[in-house]
């Protein structure tokens, strides 16, 4: 794997998607008779009246959706220079990405992507918690937006209530976090809507909307829901910059920005490729199915249906798509392609070409 994208996988590997150890039982939920968390209870209710979103969460977007957030969207919804942005940002493997190389608080990033999160909910304000030791304020206060709110990595979130759930509005993001691995941009404009609902003891659904119409053409909704993480608890994790690591940041040498890969060879490698075993960058699902399909003349590659991104082509056989390390297109000895390494931080998994 070339320096350049080690390194930064060394960065991404930080990100703890199932880092938790700690065997802490969780105090006062319900437990099904053989000692485990009943899940499926009913939800809890706040003292006045409205459901307790309080608890440990694992959240989240699907990891596709985390890697191109716009992948939903239609080109022509993109403006041009985000599009150029995030080409850019891809190509340099994310070197100056605020959050993973600088080291700053992820914004809208801690919305869609917020992996753990715990959340402490009172009558006139929630408050959630992250491994990173970044925090929100949600104020239920009755307060509105600011006209004007002076920009701030984490934005300004206002809550209300509609029914059982529960309507939160956030703006003032600076414009110099990303909205996704890939480095689609964003402009103070951005506004993100969030709608909370336990529909059980254990399962919370979330559904974000995105709004910049200085950069997008039209608002655009993921969902990024998940489970209570019962029995553990919330620990942290500090991101340490470090300049004598990121000079080594240099995204694509220049060796690799001279890598051209004839469309007949890319071709070759369209396909379906499958993990045989439970894939390590997510343990909430399997995430063990890859899609390569070729668009106008670039490779793409597809996590179990959610989210296309662009593969850069290290040699003609090596690409990556930033996230999660890189991929090795392997042939028999007839030179058919018969399956696809993926190399990680943390192991190497073979996915065989399912057709």
């Amino acid at each position: 794997m070339p320096t350049s994208a080690r390194t930064l996988l060394v960065c991404l590997a930080t990100i703890p998607l199932s880092a938790q150890w700690l065997d802490q039982p969780t105090q006062g939920i319900p437990r099904t008779a053989d000692g485990k968390p009943n899940l499926a209870a009913p939800a809890p209710k706040a003292p006045d009246g409205k459901p307790d979103l309080s608890g440990l969460w694992r959240l989240g977007v699907e990891i596709g959706i985390g890697a191109n957030i716009t992948a939903d969207l239609a080109p022509a919804d993109i403006q041009p220079w985000v599009a150029a942005l995030s080409r850019r940002r891809l190509e340099d493997f994310g070197k100056d990405d605020p959050e993973i190389t600088g080291c700053m608080p992820g914004g809208p990033r801690h919305i869609t992507r917020a992996g753990l999160t715990k959340i402490i909910q009172t009558q006139g304000l929630m408050a959630m918690l992250y491994e990173d030791l970044a925090y929100r304020q949600i104020f239920l206060d009755g307060r509105q937006l600011p006209q004007d709110p002076n920009p701030s990595w984490m934005g300004y979130s206002v809550g209300h209530w509609e029914g059982d759930t529960l309507v939160v509005e956030t703006a003032g993001f600076n414009d110099r976090t990303w909205l996704d691995f890939a480095g689609h941009g964003h402009t103070e404009a951005l506004r993100m809507t969030e709608r909370y609902r336990r529909r059980d003891f254990g399962h919370l659904d979330l559904q974000v909307t995105l709004d910049d119409p200085k950069a997008y053409a039209k608002p655009w909704t993921v969902s990024a829901g998940g489970a209570l993480a019962a029995d553990t608890e919330l620990l942290e994790y500090v991101c340490l910059e470090n300049e004598k690591d990121r000079q080594h940041l240099i995204g694509r040498t220049s060796e690799e920005k001279k890598v051209t890969v004839s469309p007949e060879i890319l071709a070759q490698y369209v396909g379906v490729y499958e993990v045989g075993s439970a894939n390590a960058f997510d343990t909430r699902a399997a995430r063990n199915v890859f899609t390569i399909t070729l668009v106008d003349g670039e490779l793409l590659i597809d996590l179990q249906g959610k989210g296309k991104v662009p593969m850069i082509p290290l040699s003609e056989t090596m690409f990556s798509p930033r996230l999660l390390g890189t991929y090795q297109f392997v042939r028999n000895e007839q030179g058919v392609v018969t399956h696809m390494l993926v190399h990680s931080a943390e192991e190497v998994l073979t996915a065989v070409r399912k057709r």
